[in-house]
């Protein structure tokens, strides 16, 4: 399953302002190029594709426009047509990532997936750090329903380049129909905070929430269970070396939660307000803080003291339980939009000093 690629015109339109007073064909080839962004975002790609080429003819050292031309290739579904053009691109000077992940991408759809690998390895030797090319290389095996396989790519995008979101969409959703649910509750977090207010967006809100409800049992009056993760391994490496153990976070997780449940007897939104809330408390109370840090928490404790963390508990988990959500909003209508200004300047940095994936622990 593939990624939509859509950078048509980027290039074009940061660059109209740097072209050198009275060269007249390069002016000429701008004009041709935005003309023809327009045209392929009107779905004529034909009729772009000739622009683009006219362009080309009058500024050939640019690289954006064979580029906008293959991308107009591959959207009319000629892959072949894109492939030809990609490969003699992509030894320019100004080449970006993209430009693999795009030709990956049709070599992908005409099923050769062996010559994809070889493409988004080479864009790795030259872009190590594109989280585009590692989602793609996870997304082969994702198209082939073999999770397995498709997760460690995933994670390691998020760990080279944490800002881009989509190597969190899918592993929280691989995760989120694991037995290890647990990075699926992170990552699906930290994905909503990078990609605000989409569709997918509203999709994680709702697998976190049916999450909980599937993870948390009541089992009596007295009783309660919970089920996040059954990886409870613990190396030795550390004692043989003489270091301190190190539980892992598993042992630490679902604990830790467990104390914020004990005076609740259902789930709702509400109720996981304050076992969120609770777990968040004790998390940073019992020092799990220092053995196993974690940017996701540490920007909890900051709304909790910011005094907004009912709030975006509620933010967090709305497509759950929409109804009492709604009605949670109209009884606290000044708290809401308290925060939601907060929200808006105060987002979650992700960045390369700043990230979390689980190979930390």
């Amino acid at each position: 399953m593939k990624t939509t690629i859509k950078i048509a015109g980027l290039l074009l339109f940061l660059l109209t302002g740097q072209i050198a007073f009275g060269q007249d064909n390069k002016e000429k080839a701008l004009e041709k190029g935005l003309e023809a962004i327009q045209l392929m975002d009107e779905g004529k790609f034909d009729e772009s594709i000739k622009l683009l080429k006219q362009a080309q003819k009058l500024d050939p050292k640019r690289y954006d426009y064979p580029y906008e031309m293959a991308y107009a290739h591959y959207a009319q579904g000629d892959f072949k047509g894109a492939i030809k053009i990609l490969e003699k691109l992509s030894d320019h000077k100004d080449v970006t990532d993209r430009l693999f992940q795009l030709l990956g991408n049709a070599y992908d759809v005409i099923d050769n997936s062996e010559k994809a690998f070889e493409v988004y390895d080479a864009g790795l030797e030259k872009f190590p750090n594109s989280g585009a090319l590692y989602l793609e290389k996870g997304n082969v095996y994702w198209g082939k329903e073999e999770y397995a396989e498709a997760i460690p790519y995933y994670e390691k995008g998020i760990e080279v380049d944490p800002g881009f979101a989509s190597n969190y969409y899918r592993a929280a959703r691989i995760y989120l129909n694991s037995t290890e649910e647990i990075w699926g509750m992170i990552y699906g977090e930290l994905f909503m905070n990078i990609e605000r207010n989409t569709a997918r967006t509203a999709e994680i809100s709702e697998m976190l929430f049916a999450t909980y409800e599937s993870e948390i049992s009541f089992t009596s009056d007295s009783s309660i269970a919970v089920s996040f993760c059954q990886s409870m391994t613990m190396s030795i490496d550390a004692l043989s070396a003489g270091k301190e153990m190190v539980l892992p976070f598993c042992m630490i997780y679902e604990p830790t939660l467990l104390i914020g449940i004990v005076f609740e007897k259902s789930l709702d939104i509400n109720s996981l307000d304050r076992i969120r809330n609770g777990f968040i408390e004790n998390y940073f109370k019992m020092g799990h803080n220092k053995t196993h840090p974690n940017i996701l928490f540490d920007y909890q404790n900051e709304i909790l003291k910011a005094g907004h963390l009912a709030s975006y508990n509620h933010w967090v988990l709305m497509k759950g339980d929409e109804d009492k959500f709604d009605i949670w909003v109209e009884e606290n209508e000044e708290k809401w939009t308290e925060f939601v200004t907060w929200f808006t300047d105060n987002g979650l940095k992700v960045n390369d000093s700043n990230k979390f994936y689980s190979g930390q622990y």
